[in-house]
């Protein structure tokens, strides 16, 4: 659904789009949209827009000079579910074009048009916006913080964050997806009363970071490693007090080479074959070299089978 972000989109998409072109004749609706008629004829105007909250204006301004001579119309435009505006060619339409601005010659004729595919969205007369709307976020910052602040007693802030997000009284351009970015953004749970997250922007100057995640919170922000452990933390592991060095680390360490003879109790390197294998905990299970001595196989005793005896024909 198009909300705050989209209509401004839309209102720049419209001015860039539509700068440089002339426009010229009737404004024509479809038979099958029930919005008013557009009593506008010129045979040379241009169009601007302007977008507040999730309304857009659309202003058809006369050229000087144009026939017949009249003043500027407005037309205050609500996108519902499917509302845009598309600049196409004349010929081309794109279905449920509901209301079409011709281009007045020379030139290849083109029309801009607002399409609204299930047909919730609305204009009206007159470029009055709607009333009970409040201050837009983007452009009027300023003024939606104080009305919000100035009216935190208002019973609509009794309510959970998540509703009260939706009063277009408060928050003019706020809708279901935008509530949710918000929310989830700033880690406050949805069902917070609005009056409690809220309650801290009054003891804050505009332009200080806003209200943080109420207290109980739990931050998802992970430590390094390096944070984790301290200088002090971070030394070598020493080796296992039960595994001799290797040759090799002796080799490298300048120390002599232990023989049989030198090697303490229980480190012997030699095993008896009959002795169990027990696997180290912890560690995986070597596979039996290739060479060397093999590990006896264990025979299974004769058990008596459990079937009966065959006896003799004869």
């Amino acid at each position: 659904m198009p909300e705050g972000p989209e209509l401004h989109l839309a209102s720049h998409f419209v001015n860039e789009a539509c700068s440089e072109l002339v426009f010229g004749g009737c404004v024509e609706k479809s038979p099958v949209s029930r919005n008013p008629e557009v009593p506008f004829e010129s045979s040379a105007y241009h169009i601007s827009a302007l977008a507040r909250g999730k309304e857009l204006r659309l202003t058809l301004s006369p050229l000087p000079g144009a026939q017949p001579p009249r003043g500027p119309l407005a037309l205050v435009f609500r996108f519902g579910m499917t509302g845009s505006f598309q600049l196409v060619p004349s010929d081309a339409l794109p279905p449920h074009a509901h209301l079409r601005f011709y281009t007045a010659p020379p030139g290849p004729r083109l029309a801009l048009c607002f399409v609204d595919i299930r047909r919730f969205g609305r204009w009206d007369l007159g470029g009055k916006w709607q009333p009970g709307r409040g201050p837009c976020v983007l452009l009027e910052y300023e003024q939606f913080r104080e009305n919000v602040l100035r009216n935190l007693a208002d019973k609509a802030f009794d309510r959970p964050i998540c509703e009260a997000l939706l009063d277009q009284r408060f928050f003019n351009g706020i809708g279901n997806y935008l509530r949710a970015e918000i929310l989830y953004r700033l880690r406050i749970p949805p069902f917070e009363k609005a009056r409690t997250v809220l309650e801290a922007l009054q003891q804050r100057r505009p332009g200080d970071p806003g209200p943080l995640a109420p207290k109980g919170g739990k931050s998802r922000k992970k430590k390094s490693k390096g944070a984790q452990r301290g200088p002090e933390d971070q030394v070598e592991n020493p080796p296992s007090p039960n595994k001799a060095p290797s040759r090799t680390q002796r080799a490298r360490r300048g120390l002599p080479e232990q023989t049989a003879a030198q090697q303490p109790e229980g480190t012997s390197l030699q095993r008896d074959p009959e002795a169990p294998c027990v696997p180290e905990k912890g560690k995986r299970r070597r596979q039996p070299a290739t060479s060397g001595h093999r590990r006896p196989q264990k025979i299974k005793a004769d058990t008596p089978s459990s079937e009966p005896a065959e006896t003799s024909a004869s």
